[in-house]
């Protein structure tokens, strides 16, 4: 009898523990989906005046022209490359538009404006391998010109690494800028993760040799690395990003490399020559876009990644670690053309990898 109620309450008890799981899963796929829809409506608030620049524009020439030709292609494509999209995506974006037209017969402007949606989409694609660092043993390191949000990227990213699990490590390879370090502490700090750094002035090649070395020794996840934005003139800067190169090359050669660029969403086509600039010296891996409050220029985002063919990662709507979010398309295209994201569920369409 006795061991007839220790099964029965073995079992009970078993079938708590499951039905606890259930219940953590569930209330763990509410907050993320509650997040994600905090998340797309500040970065549709962020793209309000792209909004107003690029689809206000677009809307404005599809009200005028009921057929499409020649006239309508032009206004189109002068509304484009004036939106930030740079002339290399507009040029893309134009000609996917005019092959499709071709395709299918079309003649009514109504009837190819979501051939344009999903053509300036198309631009953006991000694979799954996108994120291969965050499940292997990786070096990253952040770079970009001062003012963009640097530090603060690389604070949210270790937040966002360690909430997953990861040992993360950070770099302070800033030492040019007197308040990079103390700053690049407080986020450390928040997101309990361990920082080494160098004295102000001291050179920022032995502050990576020093943290690549500790990352071995400590069997670290991810090492992330902040790095100086300006040094005294541009050809010093960029020689010590060869130099950081190098230096991980040789100390950690196994090891999955990652060169993010922080590119300031407000700038628009500047951040272009800043990512071209910086892609002579080292190679580029990904982009993150931050500052995509309403004074962002978005159309830069489907710029950049058609001029360089380097994939946007992440984008960044505010200062709190969850307003840093993988970038996803279709979610940035919906909250452009302020469509719903419900919208691109029904078109059958994937967001990044996780």
């Amino acid at each position: 009898m006795s061991d007839e109620n220790g099964t029965a309450a073995g079992k009970n008890g078993g079938q708590a523990r499951l039905l606890r799981n259930d219940i953590f899963a569930v209330q763990k796929v509410e907050v993320e989906e509650k997040e994600k829809s905090g998340f797309f409506s500040r970065l549709k608030a962020g793209l309000s005046k792209t909004r107003d620049n690029i689809v206000k524009g677009i809307d404005s020439v599809f009200t005028g022209y009921s057929q499409i030709d020649e006239d309508f292609y032009e206004e189109l494509e002068e509304i484009l490359i004036m939106g930030d999209m740079g002339v290399s995506a507009t040029t893309r974006i134009m000609d996917r538009l005019r092959e499709q037209v071709e395709e299918k017969h079309l003649k009514q402007t109504a009837q190819c404006r979501q051939l344009l949606i999903d053509s300036i989409r198309e631009q953006m694609g991000v694979d799954e391998a996108a994120y291969e660092f965050e499940h292997q043993k990786s070096v990253i390191m952040v770079i970009g010109v001062n003012g963009v949000g640097k530090t603060t990227t690389v604070g949210k990213l270790a937040g966002k690494l360690k909430a997953e699990g990861r040992k993360v490590l950070i770099a302070a390879a800033d030492t040019f800028r007197a308040a990079a370090g103390d700053q690049l502490a407080e986020w450390a700090r928040r997101a309990e993760v361990p920082m080494i750094g160098g004295n102000e002035g001291a050179d920022p090649a032995s502050v990576v040799y020093d943290a690549v070395n500790a990352a071995k020794a400590r069997n670290v996840d991810v090492l992330l690395i902040d790095t100086a934005g300006r040094l005294h003139n541009k050809k010093n800067l960029m020689e010590e990003l060869r130099k950081m190169d190098r230096i991980i090359d040789r100390e950690f050669p196994d090891v999955h490399r990652e060169n993010l660029i922080v590119l300031d969403g407000t700038t628009g086509q500047n951040a272009l020559l800043q990512a071209r600039e910086f892609a002579d010296v080292t190679r580029l891996t990904g982009i993150v876009l931050t500052k995509m409050d309403g004074t962002a220029k978005g159309g830069i985002a489907v710029a950049i990644q058609s001029e360089l063919n380097v994939p946007v990662k992440y984008i960044g709507v505010g200062e709190a670690i969850e307003d840093l979010e993988k970038f996803d398309p279709d979610a940035f295209v919906s909250a452009l053309f302020d469509l719903a994201p419900e919208d691109q569920e029904r078109d059958g369409r994937d967001g990044p990898g996780k």
